[in-house]
């Protein structure tokens, strides 16, 4: 960097951030999730990291485990090597962030900083994460660190802003216990998707998911949970069956209580029915004072304001914790307390044990920090201390009663000291109440010794117990109590995925999903699939939208019905979130073609393939990935791929392409292809030396007697995928053979009817690659099914449209790739006009439909309709019965309902007496006489005219 020209000014800080966008799956940057964010350096870009004085040095003071960071070099301190040979404040945000979530426990080691092409000063910085809220604030404070560090803004403190950070990690983190749970399934590859901002967590896919809240499960019966939440009956049932507990009733006045107590006999419990997490219970309460002045305290813990008073049991706490009626762990709980070294006061030893690095707020760390509350100091007091007395030297000073975890208290492990009678009893009482995962409170004096013999009882029953005593003991070794609950949710063997097929493509990718849908719909599969219409389950739209994104993906794999999803996967999504999973075992792809361009940073055709490769990527060792090998840029993307390669090609034997399938095929390859006859096409599935025969192209309905060339590589492609996923071949047969383009398996992609004799198609081409298929198949259909229209001429008339976020160059090639296609072309508009001016769009298509007009193209007659339903009123007017309509329009189902009622009327574009803004006096039959007669006078001004005639707009 010796060569960097002189900065234009002094450093200031200004690096900022730009965009910020989240993936929540694999993506363009990473196969995993992670954030992005677009920052710009500013004056920054001229200063690199080793040209700012003490820049290094307080950063490394601040944040000491940057220490650690490999970076490109592969060893710890790699990174500050960097950073003291210069590097751009970009990269050195990422590790910032990196090291921040590292602060928060969150180990993680994935980023990667690159510049913006053609933008200088502008970098794309992106690093992984766990928790999406903790990953974004981590960006936002290493932004103002690298400012801070090159000019201190007023009032800023870093330790404050960084306990600020910790808080809020500590506030979106799941607790350990939850924590421990889903760390082994993901040992297990058990996929889990968190359904709030608390703890409750969604196991598995589909019909296979399994759900969890902290330790309370699918599984945990909602009967059992009320019964432990009732301390009283929970202790009736317990001596039912003569298991040990103590003498126990339950009082709503403080009176009462003090009866009781005495009847009893002291010392006592006093305590919430249905509290928890040891809050308002009081022990060893030795007199009625005693009992009087926590009365209250334990009412007010109590939901229902009922309280229990029971007998006193002598010993030490243990907690049992019981899975699946099986003994997983105990653990000794020991009350929050310091021991006195005869030196330090209460206060100062409290102080000294919070310091111990393992304690935290909360359920931060493995263990509590001692808060020193009221109830604290009357317990301190009663030992005859202080918080400013000094205790001797190995005395315990108790800080709390209880040994909860929650309160400060620390946890021994006991698991292999307890008698097997001891454990006998805990199992039979989780049993007894009824729950799954079951924490047990004995009190006795030793566990390891029997209970019916040395005294001691069952206190509490808990539902959904903790599980940080058993994972993270103060003391003894840490018992790994999660598997036995994933075993319990998930047995040995039983599957927690479902199958996901994921569909991309610039052309074809709807129509291919529904095919592959269909198709395992008939192997009795409950399919839910996404696509641009919404989101289906099992044939049956739940929800309207466009649903190719990774949102609508996680809807459908959190439907409990749904053995088998298929996921039309659209560039838009996978560029603002990634993929909605972690995986898919079957990619498709159908063809990569100019579309999208110009947006969100694709540019070029390969860019725009890498994008759609995300998916390919997704595949694991054991997937496939279904390739067009007819598109040199999908079959690239075989390289990208960890799983297996299925082909599918539409070139005959001998080309390069089938050449290069054959190669494969040797290798034991998989592929489908096209097979030709004297009877017609067959579509062949070959897997290394084994062929089988399909099905003829002619007589699958969806490719209308082969007329359709994109519906039959559509074909392909679906069977590719079905028969990657083990269906069988008959079965594949006859979904390609009862999938048809109606408009309820198919919405909105090539439906064909008949209004009065005019045959309509409609259909969602948007695009020039869209525009040449489809036109290809109306020269086949017409050639096919020779139309003739009583004029004696077949006249194609269309109503096309351009999206508004694509190019102007793109916007003009699809209405000059129409224009060798039809007659007549009525331009429309989409109701969203995607950014530009109401009427722009549908002036640039015109242009490209007039400058092929004037080369000699087909059309003869263009005119502008913005309006999408006006639009195909307008076509309608110009059709003869026996000529072709083909209407591509984004309202599909109003514009099937239009062409519906349009079957009833008189005439093809004819309007009812409530749509026409005219006289409401008009006769409806003059009306339709005068509309008619203007309709024949436009149809013979455009049938008349030669080719590449311009006729004017009437």
């Amino acid at each position: 960097m010796s060569d960097r020209p002189e900065p234009s000014g002094p450093p200031r800080p200004e690096l900022r951030i730009v965009e910020k966008r989240v993936y929540r799956g694999p993506n363009v940057w990473s196969y995993e999730q992670a954030v992005h964010l677009v920052v710009d350096l500013g004056i920054l870009e001229e200063y690199p990291s080793n040209t700012l004085p003490g820049f290094v040095d307080q950063l490394l003071e601040w944040l000491p485990g940057l220490q650690h960071h490999t970076c490109s070099r592969g060893r710890p301190g790699g990174f500050v090597e960097r950073l003291r040979e210069g590097t751009w404040m970009g990269h050195v945000a990422e590790h910032i962030a990196l090291a921040l979530q590292a602060e928060a426990g969150h180990d993680l080691r994935r980023g990667k900083t690159r510049q913006v092409p053609g933008e200088k000063g502008r970098y794309n910085v992106i690093y992984g994460y766990l928790d999406e809220r903790v990953g974004l604030a981590a960006g936002e404070l290493a932004v103002r660190i690298v400012n801070n560090l090159v000019e201190r803004e007023p009032g800023f403190d870093f330790r404050e802003q960084l306990d600020e950070f910790l808080r809020l990690a500590q506030r979106t983190a799941f607790g350990p216990s939850t924590s421990a749970i889903l760390e082994e399934a993901a040992a297990r590859d058990i996929p889990y998707i968190r359904l709030n901002q608390y703890s409750l967590v969604q196991l598995g896919q589909g019909r296979y998911q399994q759900r969890i809240r902290a330790t309370m499960t699918s599984r945990t019966s909602a009967l059992a949970v009320d019964i432990a939440g009732d301390k009283a009956l929970t202790n009736q049932l317990l001596s039912s069956v003569g298991l040990p507990v103590p003498q126990s009733h339950t009082v709503r006045t403080e009176d009462d209580a003090v009866a009781m107590a005495r009847r009893i006999g002291y010392p006592v419990v006093v305590k919430p029915l249905d509290g928890n997490h040891g809050r308002g219970v009081g022990i060893d309460l030795r007199d009625e004072a005693a009992v009087r002045a926590h009365f209250p305290v334990a009412r007010e813990e109590s939901r229902r304001g009922i309280v229990v008073v029971e007998s006193f049991i002598v010993g030490n706490d243990y907690r049992c914790l019981i899975i699946g009626g099986k003994m997983a762990a105990i653990a000794e709980r020991v009350p929050a307390h310091v021991i006195g070294d005869g030196q330090h006061t209460i206060a100062e030893l409290v102080e000294i044990t919070n310091a111990d690095p393992r304690r935290g707020v909360g359920h931060e760390k493995v263990l509590t920090r001692i808060v020193v509350n009221e109830q604290a100091l009357e317990l301190v007091a009663k030992q005859g201390y202080t918080m400013d007395s000094v205790p001797p030297e190995g005395e315990m000073v108790k800080l709390a009663l209880t040994g909860n975890m929650s309160t400060g208290g620390i946890s021994i492990d006991r698991t292999f000291d307890a008698h097997p009678e001891n454990v006998e009893i805990a199992e039979e009482a989780a049993r007894l109440i009824g729950l799954d995962v079951a924490g047990i409170d004995f009190i006795c004096p030793d566990i390891s010794a029997p209970v019916r013999e040395t005294g001691g009882a069952i206190c509490e029953v808990n539902a959904a117990p903790g599980f940080r005593m058993h994972t993270h003991p103060t003391v003894g070794e840490p018992q790994y109590i999660a598997k036995p609950v994933v075993d319990l949710l998930f047995p040995p063997g039983s599957p927690a995925r479902v199958p996901i097929v994921a569909v991309t493509g610039t052309n074809g990718k709807t129509t291919t999903a529904r095919m592959i849908a269909h198709i395992m719909k008939g192997l009795g599969r409950t399919v839910g699939m996404t696509s641009t219409d919404g989101i289906v389950i099992d044939e049956r739209l739940v929800k309207r939208a466009d649903a190719s994104g990774p949102r609508s993906a996680r809807m459908v794999l959190q439907n409990p019905r749904v053995d088998f999803a298929v996921m039309e996967v659209a560039r838009g999504g996978i560029l603002r979130e990634g993929l909605g999973y972690d995986r898919n075992d079957i990619a498709v792809v159908t063809n990569v073609a100019a579309d999208h361009l110009g947006l969100r940073g694709v540019e070029t055709l390969e860019q725009l393939a890498a994008v759609k490769q995300v998916v390919v990527e997704a595949v694991p060792r054991h997937g496939f990935a279904v390739l067009n090998a007819d598109d040199p840029l999908v079959r690239e993307m075989r390289r990208h791929c960890s799983g297996s390669i299925v082909w599918f090609s539409m070139r005959p034997p001998g080309s390069p392409e089938r050449d290069f399938i054959d190669a494969a095929l040797r290798r034991g390859g998989r592929a489908v292809v096209l097979e030709p006859t004297d009877r017609g096409e067959m579509i062949v599935i070959k897997h290394g030396r084994r062929s089988m025969q399909l099905a003829w192209t002619h007589l699958l309905p969806s490719t209308f007697g082969g007329a359709a060339r994109f519906n039959v590589a559509n074909a392909m492609a679906a069977a590719g995928a079905a028969f990657a996923a083990d269906a069988p071949l008959h079965d594949i047969r006859q979904g390609l053979r009862t999938f048809t383009t109606n408009y309820y398996l198919s919405p909105g992609r090539l439906n064909m009817i008949d209004v009065r004799g005019v045959t309509v198609v409609v259909d969602y081409c948007h695009n020039p690659a869209g525009m040449r298929a489809l036109g290809e198949f109306v020269d086949n259909f017409a050639e096919q099914r020779d139309l003739q229209s009583e004029h004696g001429r077949v006249s194609r008339i269309a109503v096309i449209g351009g999206t508004g976020d694509r190019r102007d160059e793109d916007l003009r090639e699809f209405g000059a790739v129409a224009a060798d296609f039809f007659d007549a072309i009525v331009v429309r508009e989409d109701d969203n006009p995607r950014g530009r001016p109401r009427g722009e769009s549908s002036q640039l298509v015109t242009e490209g439909i007039r400058g092929r007009m004037d080369e000699g193209a087909r059309c003869r007659r263009v005119e502008t309709t913005v309006d999408e339903v006006a639009a195909v009123r307008d076509a309608m007017v110009l059709a003869n019965p026996g000529d072709l309509v083909v209407l591509c329009v984004d309202k599909h189902a109003q514009v099937l309902s239009l062409l519906e009622d349009m079957s009833q009327s008189a005439y093809p574009g004819a309007r009812t007496d409530e749509e026409h803004p005219g006289d409401p006096d008009l006769d409806p039959a003059e009306l339709h006489e005068s509309a008619a007669a203007s309709a024949q006078e436009a149809r013979a001004d455009y049938a008349e005219a030669e080719p590449g005639q311009v006729v004017p707009q009437p």
